[in-house]
């Protein structure tokens, strides 16, 4: 393991200071005139043009008192997202000095993901004599701090083993690494806010914490007038959701007037944009301002939706391939020539707007909706080379490097025969590269939805219609093949008699407290009726019979989904969404998809990339110690959903190392930062998640939802339903006659007694 692209080091190479350290032990550069100081080199490692430095004049919006608050309340915002990131770590209650052994994530992965290039191989553990089926489809096997895992309340058997043999990085080295990572991005976050210049005076008779002296006129008086401004007054709601999710920090700042405040979040916005990247990041510092000034989430998503749109048609025309191959055979310096094509490209849309390209003008950049504004040459300067130059735009939205994505395909072609990015809105072509899509449909922020079963092609694309258009979604094709013959082999055993009757069976044993041992009445009261039957391996035998039905195919698709993740994880990495941060949502073998994904991500040390994650059923385990690794690499929301009553869920994963959990069928307890959504009431079975997405979305807060949408998909569950219903109405009614059932009990009864009477012959037998 290298050194990753964005400039942090894997445990096994030399990690690079910290930019205090670079700056007590590194002499001042000349650097500093051109712009390619350490903190102010893009995360993605390039070296930045020799542009000249944009003047940002705050001026006409802060007091010089203002912007020193402003400094102090960032820095106190982003403190407290280290904090948050140090405590996700600390809840697990892991330390250096209660654990000795090492932990490693990678040697936890599918057996067939661990031959992947990842630079240096690590040791793997030694190997346990498993079954074939064990082997495909075991799942990461992480120590426990004692031999009892706290998910499900049970020994252990395997965590003794675990750690005795574990190899790899320490737990606490993760952590170092996440906040060496985010230190950088918030070192260099501090510097672009320390720039901002304010040379309006403060009014005579000065101004003590934002409040006027008695006789000097309030700092927000007529004369002190943003452009457009007008007395008319400017109000915002308060969001309620928003402020329990982000808990507001105590600043000044709040008692500056409704209007202004939601200008000054208009401008950090453009300021972090000016940093060539809109990382995860990057967009929880905003959710943390606008909590703590008491800006609704909504006016933030408009104005990143207005912003992106007015970016976008800068970059609408250009292609940079043609310019540059031309001139790449003319001239030995190419990396010049792109430049000065980009910055002539912008500056062909400047014209007479004192500083800002004119689609920025007509998106009304440097205001907001009630009219007032910071003026062209203001926005410019917060803006920077973002302003003028279209290959950095492109960049960002990854329009110039998609290609990659197709260009990676052709790597796993071996493991992975299907797999293509489909945009959900605004699609000008189905293929395997992201940015395709119009100019008015591009985002700053990117949502992949991978789904886990399909029933016909459309489903790959259906369920994620929900999602609104305030986000750029694209539905993650992958194994149409084994997924649909899954998906009929799922549909096949459900409208079978045999699952009804087996259905029925399992709530009957779990039901009753004088037929179960204790430790099942233990599991099932905190856990449910499935993970009791899962762990104690109560599944009737005529299930058992059908099995066959949907074992291989759900064996097939889970090791095709282990390596897709894989895939997903190197599109993340290498960028082909852009500079811009990711959001994962998935349901079954696409939640299992993802998981692979920020396993390898937080292996790989790819920090400050996704920025929420929702996985629904997911057939993965559910130790605190693997979503600690998860929740390493997600900067947001890391949301589990699960059912307690989610029986072809239970039935599909008793094959697995079930002694770790299920994170489809229970809480995922000992971590802070993983939300837990119980939707036992609505998901009585696997197929349901299909139908429900946008209704589990809406149920969680998500921010972004079509509710007209979700609608027609509760519509079309409750016809399923209804059709369900009168399917087992019907065969209830055909019930066979008493002395059959009769009949059908004896013999079951001798399928499960006659094993045992053959062992005993042949152990008599031996003995003689």
């Amino acid at each position: 393991m290298g050194e990753t692209k964005d400039g942090v080091a894997s445990p096994d190479k030399p990690r690079p200071s910290s930019p205090a350290d670079h700056t007590a032990s590194t002499p001042k550069q000349p650097a500093a005139a051109t712009g390619d100081t350490p903190s102010d080199m893009p995360p993605n490692g390039r070296q930045r043009p020799n542009t000249p430095k944009r003047d940002v004049d705050l001026s006409v919006l802060l007091t010089a008192s203002e912007k020193t608050e402003l400094v102090s309340f960032v820095a106190k915002v982003t403190d407290n997202m280290q904090r948050q990131i140090v405590h996700v770590f600390d809840s697990t209650g892991i330390n250096d000095s209660a654990i000795p052994t090492r932990i490693s994530f990678w040697s936890r992965l599918p057996a067939h993901l661990r031959d992947l290039t990842l630079g240096t191989p690590q040791k793997r553990p030694e190997a346990r004599p498993t079954t074939a089926l064990q082997k495909e489809n075991r799942n990461p096997q992480i120590p426990a701090r004692t031999t009892v895992n706290p998910a499900t309340g049970v020994e252990n058997p395997f965590a003794k083993a675990h750690e005795q043999s574990a190899s790899g990085p320490r737990l606490q080295e993760l952590k170092k690494e996440v906040l060496l990572h985010f230190k950088k991005w918030q070192g260099t976050v501090h510097k672009r806010v320390s720039d901002i210049n304010v040379k309006r005076p403060e009014p005579q008779g000065g101004i003590s914490s934002y409040g006027s002296r008695r006789g000097a006129p309030p700092p927000y008086s007529n004369r002190n007038r943003l452009r457009g401004e007008s007395n008319r007054a400017f109000t915002v709601e308060t969001d309620p959701n928003l402020t329990r999710m982000y808990p507001p920090t105590a600043t000044t700042l709040l008692s500056m007037p409704a209007d202004k405040r939601v200008l000054l979040l208009h401008a950090l916005l453009l300021l972090l944009i000016s940093l060539e990247h809109y990382s995860a990041y990057s967009r929880i510092l905003l959710l943390n301002i606008a909590s703590s000034l008491q800006i609704p989430l909504r006016i933030l998503a408009d104005d990143e939706v207005r912003v992106a749109k007015g970016l976008s048609e800068i970059a609408r025309d250009m292609v940079p391939e043609e310019l540059l191959q031309k001139k790449v055979e003319e001239t030995k310096s190419a990396k010049k020539w792109k430049v000065a094509v980009a910055s002539a490209a912008g500056a062909a849309l400047l014209g007479a707007t004192g500083g800002l390209a004119a689609p920025l003008v007509a998106a009304g950049i440097g205001s907001i909706l009630g009219g007032i504004g910071l003026g062209s040459t203001a926005a410019a300067g917060l803006l920077g080379a973002m302003a003028e130059n279209a290959l950095l735009i492109g960049s960002i939205f990854g329009i110039y490097g998609a290609r990659t994505t197709a260009k990676m395909m052709e790597q796993y072609t071996k493991d992975i025969q299907d797999f293509a990015f489909i945009p959900v809105h605004g699609s000008i072509g189905q293929d395997a590269e992201i940015g395709k899509v119009l100019p008015e449909n591009r985002r700053f922020r990117i949502v992949m939805c991978v789904g886990g079963w399909l029933t016909g092609e459309s489903d790959i694309v259906s369920p994620w219609t929900a999602l609104g258009h305030q986000n750029e979604v694209y539905a993650v094709r992958w194994e149409l093949e084994p997924l649909l013959k899954m998906g009929n082999a799922l549909d096949t055993v459900i409208k079978s008699a045999a699952w009804s009757t087996a259905k029925k069976e399992i709530i009957a044993r779990t039901s009753e407290p004088n037929s179960r041992p204790r430790l099942s009445a233990e599991i099932t009261d905190e856990h449910g009726p499935v993970f009791a039957s899962l762990f104690q391996a109560l599944w009737p035998v005529g299930l058992l019979k059908i099995s066959k039905i949907i074992d291989n195919p759900w064996n097939v698709a889970m090791v095709r989904a282990d390596k897709t993740g894989a895939v997903l994880a190197d599109v993340i990495m290498n960028k082909s969404q852009g500079e811009r941060g990711v959001t994962l949502i998935g349901y079954s073998l696409g939640a299992r998809a993802i998981y692979i994904c920020l396993m390898i991500l937080a292996e790989r040390r790819v920090f400050g990339l996704v920025e929420n994650v929702v996985m629904m059923g997911l057939p993965a385990p559910s130790d605190p110690l693997v979503w600690c690794a998860m929740k390493s690499v997600v900067s947001g929301r890391l949301v589990n959903v699960y059912s307690e009553n989610d029986y072809l869920l239970g039935f599909l994963y008793r094959t697995s190392s079930i002694q770790f959990g299920v994170a489809g069928l229970q809480k995922v307890a000992g971590i802070d930062g993983v939300e837990n959504v119980d939707v036992s009431a609505k998901v009585s079975g696997h197929l349901r998640y299909q139908y429900l997405v946008g209704s589990i979305l809406k149920h969680i807060g998500w921010e972004d939802i079509d509710r007209d949408r979700v609608a027609q998909n509760e519509a079309a569950l409750a016809v399923v339903e209804k059709q369900h219903r009168e399917r087992e109405h019907k065969r209830d009614s055909l019930s066979p006659a008493p002395e059959v059932v009769k009949l059908a009990e004896e013999v079951e009864e001798k399928i499960q007694i006659e094993p045992i009477r053959t062992r005993a012959r042949k152990s008599r037998a031996k003995k003689k």
